[in-house]
C-alpha cells in the first residue's frame, strides 16, 4: 500500500484585532476576528519536518495587526483581499491563500451632560450590539484568481403569523399536527458569493441584509425552505453584484401552550420557545450564469 500527502493547509485561526480610530474627542471601532490559512509548496515539512517553506502562524497572527495600522480596517472584504494577496504574492512557497474574518458590530452610548461636564464632545463609550455577526471569506490564489464571499450569522428574525405548515409525509411515528397559522422564527445565518472582488463591499452588504429581511417578512410561508428559497432569490434579483447565496436556517419552534388544565384557552397568544432539538434547513440559490468557483466555499 503507497501512502502520500493529501490537500492540507496551515494557519493562524481567530485573531482578535480591534482598532480605535480617535477623530478628536469622536471615536469609531472596528472589532474584527481574522483566521488566515496557506497552501502550496508545503510537502517537505510533512514529510521530512523541514521548516523552509513554511511562514510561521505567529508571523501571520502579527500581519494581520500590523496592516490594521499601516492601512486601518474599513470593509472587512477588502481587508482580507490585502492579507490573503500578500501572503501570496511575497511568499513563492505559497499558492493559496484563505482569510476569514468576522465583524462584531459596537453602538455608541449616547451622552448628556450639564454644561460644566464638557462630555457631549467625548463619544468614546460603546455598547456591544446584538445584532448579527458580519462574516467574510477571500480566496486568493498564485493564478490570478480572488473570491470573496460574504456573509452574517446570527440574524434572529420572526413573523407571529402568516406561516403554515400542512401536507407532509405521515407515518406511524408522526406526531406533528398539521397547521394554517403558526409562528416561524429562524436564526440566518447566510453567505453569498460575489461575481468579481470589485464590490462596494458596504453597500453591498447592506443591500443584502435589507433584502433578506424584507424577503422573510413579505412571503407568505408554507415551509421554511420557501421561505429559504425566497429569501435567495430576491438577493440574486436585487444584487447584481451576488451570483450564489447559500443559507442555513434553523426552525426556532414556537409551540402553543396547553392551558386548559387551568381552565383557559389559548388563542394562539402564549407559546413556548423551545431551543432544542430544532430542524435545520439548508440550501443554494445560484444564477444559471454563475462562473465555478467551488473553492470559493471551502
Amino acid at each position: 500500500m503507497n501512502v502520500v500527502l493529501g490537500p492540507n493547509r496551515y494557519g493562524k485561526a481567530e485573531t482578535r484585532v480591534v482598532r480605535v480610530v480617535r477623530d478628536g474627542g469622536v471615536h469609531h471601532i472596528k472589532d474584527i476576528n481574522v483566521s488566515s490559512a496557506l497552501s502550496g509548496d508545503m510537502e517537505d515539512v510533512h514529510l521530512t519536518g523541514d521548516n523552509a517553506s513554511v511562514l510561521p502562524t505567529d508571523t501571520q497572527k502579527n500581519t494581520a495587526y500590523a496592516f490594521a495600522r499601516k492601512y486601518g480596517v474599513d470593509q472587512i472584504e477588502d481587508f482580507a483581499i490585502l492579507l490573503a494577496r500578500h501572503y501570496v504574492d511575497s511568499q513563492p512557497s505559497i499558492h493559496h491563500a484563505r482569510v476569514e474574518i468576522e465583524e462584531y458590530f459596537w453602538d455608541r452610548i449616547p451622552v448628556s451632560d450639564g454644561p460644566h461636564l464638557g462630555l457631549r464632545d467625548k463619544q468614546h463609550s460603546f455598547v456591544r450590539s446584538g445584532r448579527e455577526v458580519r462574516t467574510c471569506v477571500v480566496h486568493h490564489d498564485r493564478d490570478g484568481r480572488t473570491t470573496v464571499v460574504s456573509g452574517l450569522k446570527d440574524l434572529v428574525v420572526l413573523n407571529s403569523t402568516g406561516s403554515e405548515f400542512h401536507g407532509y409525509i405521515e407515518d406511524e411515528y408522526t406526531t406533528l399536527k398539521p397547521t394554517s397559522d403558526r409562528i416561524l422564527a429562524t436564526a440566518v445565518s447566510a453567505r453569498w458569493r460575489h461575481a468579481s472582488d470589485g464590490s462596494a463591499f458596504g453597500k453591498s452588504y447592506a443591500e443584502v441584509r435589507r433584502c433578506l429581511i424584507e424577503a422573510f417578512a413579505e412571503t407568505h410561508s408554507l415551509s421554511l425552505q420557501q421561505t429559504l428559497y425566497a429569501m435567495g432569490k430576491r438577493v440574486l434579483n436585487t444584487r447584481r453584484e451576488v451570483c450564489e447565496v447559500r443559507m442555513a436556517m434553523p426552525n426556532k419552534h414556537h409551540f402553543l401552550v396547553d392551558l386548559e388544565p387551568f381552565g383557559m384557552d389559548n388563542p394562539n397568544e402564549v407559546f413556548y420557545a423551545a431551543d432544542r432539538p430544532y430542524g435545520l434547513i439548508e440550501g443554494s440559490v445560484l444564477s444559471d450564469t454563475a462562473p465555478d468557483a467551488a473553492f470559493a466555499w471551502e
